[in-house]
């Protein structure tokens, strides 16, 4: 990330090993979120394996949450069987949308208020 969060990028493995590959590509996702809304001040990623389904292989969990001044708290929690790096990506992915939800709203309200003026 850039360096404009108030607080650092968190990341937390439960149960998932450390990968340099996994961090960079966390990393390089969370950059692309920042660029989103720049003014995020937060962003905390925590990643979790459950070994313990017996039907089902691995279950890896994905959550993210960001703040941004004055707005709510956006998370995002997305699960999946057996492929971590699909849940990172289908994790990113929705919050990639959320904040360009929350940009494309932020763009009408400022028209609104020129309009006005």
């Amino acid at each position: 990330m850039s360096g404009s969060l108030e607080v650092p990028l968190q990341v937390t493995l439960r149960n998932v090993p450390h990968s340099e590959a996994l961090d960079a590509e966390i990393r390089r996702r969370a950059a692309k979120l920042e660029t989103l809304h720049p003014r995020l001040t937060s962003c905390r990623i925590a990643l979790e394996r459950d070994g313990a389904h017996q039907r089902q292989g691995q279950q890896f969990r994905v959550r993210i949450d960001v703040r941004a001044p004055g707005q709510r708290e956006f998370v995002v929690d997305r699960g999946h069987d057996e492929d971590l790096a699909a849940a990172v990506r289908d994790a990113f992915d929705a919050m990639t949308r959320r904040l360009e939800e929350l940009a494309h709203e932020e763009r009408g309200a400022d028209k609104a208020r020129a309009t006005r003026t």
